[in-house]
């Protein structure tokens, strides 16, 4: 009850500006604006992406309006989720400017390849081709917004004053990845092995595709128990929003592993040992279901470990 009543109190100092997560949220937006712009010519959806960002921009003025009527933390916590549900709206702008960039594939097939003597995205699945094993990856990887959710939320309700803090450190790891997919343009084996045929990545020959993804978005089926209920749940999410974008590094792995450092943060073991198993599942399955290559997990890990220190250290003081 109390915490109900917390979430309908007005805040005696609200705060008057923008949240940095708001701050943040427009500076990506000018960004890729401008990006969009100078490869106007060369886009196929300019004028959608631009009206696009102007409603963002739009919605992001209203929820701050909307907070100086009714300063509370109901009114925060929209301002807040409301940006946090458009990254999958961002997600595939990541495809619309970098579908004009050479194909990187070929690259990272031939490190897996010296790396492992093999293809691990190819084998995996194969190998461990158990119903039970299937769906647990499955299960791990459909497992990736819930447990970002939850995160966020456990600081709001638990840890409030830091929980402004941990909603940017998440974000601004989102557009960290975004703008790194933008210029590196490499789709993972679900698109490359489609498109270049699975004998061929078998044979160890990588075809250099140059633009072909700006046509094409063809991909593989994922593999494993197909009659399974979370295999159902990755396939629907595959068709309803999946490009061929974003596969270095791996954000699956990257930013689940800032949300388990956050985690580790609040020293919470409950929470910290309720997610330790998605997450697990979650690395593992990015190359079970040929979302990613070896290599793409390793960066991700990487690069989310990092990540998470470099913006905590930032936000020391917010």
């Amino acid at each position: 009850m109390n915490f109900i009543k917390q979430l309908f109190a007005i805040e005696q100092k609200p705060r008057r500006g923008l949240l940095a997560l708001e701050w943040l949220v427009l500076g990506y937006t000018v960004f890729t604006l401008l990006v969009a712009l100078f490869t106007y010519t060369n886009l196929q959806n300019p004028d959608s992406m631009i009206w696009g960002r102007v409603r963002v921009v739009a919605m992001t003025i209203a929820l701050w309006l909307v907070y100086r009527l009714i300063p509370c933390r109901l009114t925060q916590l929209v301002r807040v989720m409301a940006q946090m549900s458009l990254l999958a709206w961002w997600y595939p702008d990541t495809y619309e400017l970098n579908r004009m960039f050479n194909n990187l594939d070929h690259v990272f097939c031939a490190w897996e390849q010296s790396m492992f003597g093999c293809q691990p995205s190819l084998y995996f699945a194969g190998k461990f081709s158990w119903p039970v094993i299937s769906e647990l990856m499955s299960m791990g990887y459909a497992s990736y917004y819930p447990m970002i959710a939850l995160v966020v939320l456990f600081y709001f309700a638990r840890r409030y004053n830091e929980f402004q803090r941990a909603a940017f450190v998440v974000m601004a790891s989102f557009f960290i990845y975004y703008i790194i997919f933008i210029f590196v343009p490499v789709v993972g084996p679900t698109f490359y092995y489609k498109a270049v045929g699975v004998d061929n990545i078998a044979s160890g020959i990588f075809p250099q595709l140059g633009t072909y993804f700006n046509t094409h978005q063809e991909c593989l089926a994922t593999p494993g128990y197909t009659d399974g209920f979370f295999y159902g749940l990755v396939e629907n999410a595959k068709a309803a929003g999946e490009r061929p974008t974003a596969a270095f590094p791996s954000s699956h792995v990257g930013i689940s592993t800032v949300c388990m450092l956050l985690a580790c943060h609040t020293r919470q073991r409950r929470l910290v040992f309720c997610l330790l198993p998605f997450y697990v599942l979650l690395c593992m399955s990015t190359v079970y279901i040929q979302a990613h290559y070896v290599v793409d997990a390793l960066a991700g890990l990487a690069s989310g470990a990092l990540l998470y220190a470099a913006l905590m250290m930032s936000t020391r003081r917010m």
